[in-house]
């Protein structure tokens, strides 16, 4: 049996419609901003401190909306599944890396659309549930 980590995270856009995904510092793949909860927070608390935390967007964790809770194999951590609470934050934003992100790329749903690869150091979530959720069509 795989281990599990609880896990919440937060779909963020652009002012030109594409999704943020962020690498943190050690790792290989891009996932959403987001992280696992401290002690006594709720699922959508710790999803507004990651946001605020890792790429400087402040929200207030009410105005985040719910889109579900899916499991997906661990982007960075062998024989692990991620048990993920997934938002998204209203509205369009700039994100501004801290020192834990060692690179934001931001993920053009659009062109996924039109046929573009994708990338394929992309996060299982991403690839197999939020992907899919967001109505974008990837040739993969």
């Amino acid at each position: 049996m795989k281990a599990r980590i609880v896990v919440s995270a937060v779909c963020v856009f652009d002012p030109a419609g594409r999704l943020l995904t962020v690498r943190k510092r050690g790792t290989g793949m891009f996932m959403h901003p987001g992280g696992k909860p401290e002690a006594g927070e709720t699922a959508v608390q710790a999803a507004a401190r990651e946001l605020a935390e890792e790429v400087g967007i402040v929200i207030h964790p009410r105005d985040l909306e719910l889109m579900g809770v899916w499991i997906a194999d661990a982007a960075n951590e062998a024989a692990t599944d991620i048990e993920a609470t997934v938002f998204r934050a209203p509205g369009t934003w700039q994100a501004h890396p801290s020192a834990e992100i060692a690179e934001i790329r931001w993920l053009d749903l659009a062109a996924l659309d039109r046929g573009a690869a994708l990338p394929p150091d992309l996060a299982p979530l991403l690839t197999d549930h939020i992907l899919p959720e967001l109505g974008a069509q990837p040739d993969a």
